[in-house]
Parts: C-alpha cells; sequence; structure tokens
C-alpha cells in the first residue's frame, strides 16, 4: 500500500443518501448508482467521473451513513431521489486498493496506521472513488478504488 500527501480541488456530485446496515451496503450501491444516473438523465448532466461513496463519519457493523452517486460539473440541483454534496478542497491523503472489496479492510488499517505514523488527522468525512468495478471487469483482482481522507 502506497498513501501519499495531495491537494484536492473542490468538486461536487450528484447522490442517494442513506444510513443503512453495513449487510445492505451492495444492495444500496446497485440502487444508488443507479438512481443517481437516471436522475442526472432528467436533469440533462453527465457524470464527470467514476461513482464515489462518501461516508459520513466511520462505518460500523450496524450502520453506514453514505452518499453515493457521481461526480458532476454541470449546475444541478437536489431532487427528491438525490443530493448535491460539495467535496471539499485542500489537504488530504490518498491511496488505491487493487482487488476485491472484501480486502478493502487490510488496506484501511494500512492507511490508518500510515497516517497516525505522520502524525496527521483526519477530516472527517471520507471518500472512496470506484475506478474499475465489477461493471467494467469481471475479474476481482483488477478493481482499483481510490480512498481519500480530507486532512484537518
Amino acid at each position: 500500500m502506497k498513501a501519499e500527501q495531495i491537494t484536492l480541488e473542490p468538486r461536487t456530485f450528484l447522490g442517494v443518501h442513506e444510513v443503512i446496515p453495513m449487510s445492505r451496503l451492495t444492495e444500496y450501491f446497485d440502487r444508488a448508482f443507479r438512481t443517481s444516473a437516471a436522475e442526472l438523465g432528467r436533469l440533462g448532466a453527465h457524470p464527470s467521473g467514476p461513482p464515489i461513496a462518501l461516508y459520513h463519519g466511520a462505518p460500523t457493523d450496524a450502520a453506514v451513513d453514505v452518499t453515493a452517486g457521481f461526480p458532476v460539473v454541470d449546475e444541478v440541483s437536489a431532487t427528491r431521489a438525490v443530493e448535491v454534496v460539495h467535496l471539499p478542497s485542500g489537504p488530504a491523503v490518498e491511496t488505491f486498493h487493487v482487488g476485491s472489496y472484501e480486502t478493502m479492510a487490510e488496506t484501511y488499517a494500512a492507511v490508518t496506521d500510515w497516517i497516525t505514523a505522520q502524525k496527521l488527522t483526519v477530516a472527517g468525512d471520507m471518500w472512496e472513488e470506484y475506478l474499475v468495478g465489477p461493471d467494467a471487469e469481471p475479474d476481482p483482482a483488477k478493481w482499483r478504488t481510490r480512498i481519500v481522507f480530507p486532512l484537518a
């Protein structure tokens, strides 16, 4: 695992926000990405990058507070189905997970250890960007996820 400090540019995304049990995360992602794509189309907007899942606070086995959708450059408004979320700019740590989602806990453990060793403080919410996933690549060994922790 390689982690590095980066500087984020502000970005906006449109997504579905829910608090759900961890066991329902896969079903939620399927629904959230379908709903977000449909709303973008209805609004005449287009995704400007890969799908994003923004985690509000630390997920637990009991519940995950998450917003999932797509980044946009178009001006969009929230609807009854989706929210507009502004991702922060400024310092952050990024790393990349390659492989199945079932092994992401190992990447998270390594990056949080690295953040602690560097004496950095995370700002709270963090996100994942699904650069290559099951929708484009059937082999989980080739899936690639960008993990971003904004810094305080």
